[in-house]
């Protein structure tokens, strides 16, 4: 078996006199057939390196075609990091896969400016993460003008500004990604609005990266009173929201219809003291996390069944031996933001292939940690600089403040 560092080499060698014979590794350098189905099975990160072999190389690796036979093979890819959203546009980066490493990763960006191409210092944010896309949002920076969207892959850095279908965006309630390269390489881009006739009612608008089209979807309907539009997540080829107090609704993508979830399991406990600590999607899994009463460290990680018949217990968590490896977690007071007596926040839920692997992703004071679900084991996955600490210990990063990085030729 010819390695690929192997072909690399002998791409780097291919002008050059030579000899001997062609060795197999020149045999295939040569080959573009050959080398394309070895570089489809090579992970993107490697790609990435690779394309700096050759001109040849890189033509390969950045053609169209190629970028979407390697996003369908490798659809299944996990997340290798976590990006905690600092000041917009700035962001951390936390290394999932190789946090233990001497030598880790560089990030692959520390504000999102710097692929955008917008100038120093303007605002611009992360509204979802969606199997490596990122769907993001600018702020506008002097009176005139608008809120601009972006679906961007971080890892290839490419990115495309929507046309909107109508300039007001004052009638925007959410944003949402739709992307499942398991299915299709192309996505969907979901706007939530206002109808011209009521404020109360909702439009369903959907962009089409197939098609390069908007379209409207539906008939105008009236959401829950509290239920927002922000921070929906993508799983089963639909987008969900829940509201704080307890309804759900989704949107089918392909039927582009509205549906509900099941209630949450009932508890000895009024609606207004269960409080969501997380909602979101790991390895085609969703997952909800429930918080009760100022001092609980024990707790349930949910999940939904795929035919919406129930919601299930999935993990449970007991956090007693994090509080005594961090005490600074005990507050001497109660934040009067939250109320909690334990400073700590749920940044995600990673369900690994071998469930024995998945883990809990917590922020506390001046560290981010992972704790195992099978065997309650903690690792420090990132040790925040001193400056970067509130000396008050209030939390900075909460579950919507934190997206998948997943490394991705999915072209935008």
């Amino acid at each position: 078996m010819v390695s690929i560092a192997a072909v690399a080499s002998s791409a780097l060698e291919h002008d050059g006199p030579t000899a001997s014979p062609p060795s197999s590794a020149h045999a295939i350098a040569g080959n573009d057939d050959a080398l394309s189905e070895i570089l489809l099975r090579t992970p993107v990160k490697s790609l990435i390196r690779f394309k700096s072999v050759s001109k040849h190389w890189s033509s390969l690796i950045s053609n169209p075609h190629f970028s979407l036979l390697h996003t369908l093979r490798h659809s299944a890819s996990k997340p290798s990091a976590l990006l905690l959203r600092l000041t917009p546009p700035d962001f951390d980066f936390v290394p999932l896969r190789d946090s233990l490493s001497k030598s880790p990763s560089p990030p692959p960006f520390r504000s999102l400016n710097s692929i955008l191409h917008r100038p120093s210092g303007s605002g611009t944010k992360i509204l979802q993460s969606c199997n490596g896309l990122l769907l993001c949002c600018s702020f506008p920076h002097s009176i005139g003008n608008v809120r601009r969207y972006y679906v961007v892959n971080p890892t290839t850095k490419h990115r495309l500004l929507l046309d909107l279908p109508r300039a007001d965006v004052s009638s925007v309630f959410g944003v949402n990604l739709a992307f499942d390269p398991s299915i299709s390489p192309h996505y969907n881009v979901v706007f939530v609005r206002s109808t011209p006739l009521s404020i109360h009612c909702r439009q369903i608008e959907i962009y089409s990266s197939e098609t390069r089209s908007w379209r409207l979807s539906g008939d105008s309907f009236r959401p829950q009173f509290d239920m927002l539009f922000t921070d929906g997540v993508f799983w089963n080829r639909a987008i969900h929201w829940i509201s704080p107090s307890g309804v759900s609704l989704r949107f089918s993508v392909d039927g582009e219809c509205l549906g509900t979830m099941p209630p949450l399991p009932l508890l000895d406990t009024d609606w207004y003291t269960r409080r969501y600590r997380f909602f979101g999607e790991s390895n085609g899994h969703l997952h909800l996390i429930e918080v009760y009463g100022p001092q609980t460290t024990q707790f349930r990680v949910l999940e939904m069944e795929r035919d919406y018949s129930q919601w299930f217990v999935k993990f449970s968590v007991n956090l007693d031996g994090i509080v005594a490896a961090f005490p600074e977690m005990v507050r001497s007071y109660l934040d009067t933001h939250d109320g909690n007596y334990y400073a700590f926040s749920i940044l995600g839920v990673l369900h690994e292939d071998n469930e024995d692997e998945s883990f809990l992703v917590l922020s506390v004071p001046g560290k981010v940690i992972s704790y195992n679900f099978k065997d309650s084991s903690l690792k420090e996955l990132l040790d925040f600089a001193p400056a970067k600490i509130d000396k008050n210990h209030i939390l900075q990063f909460g579950c919507f403040d934190t997206y998948q990085y997943i490394e991705s030729l999915a072209p935008v």
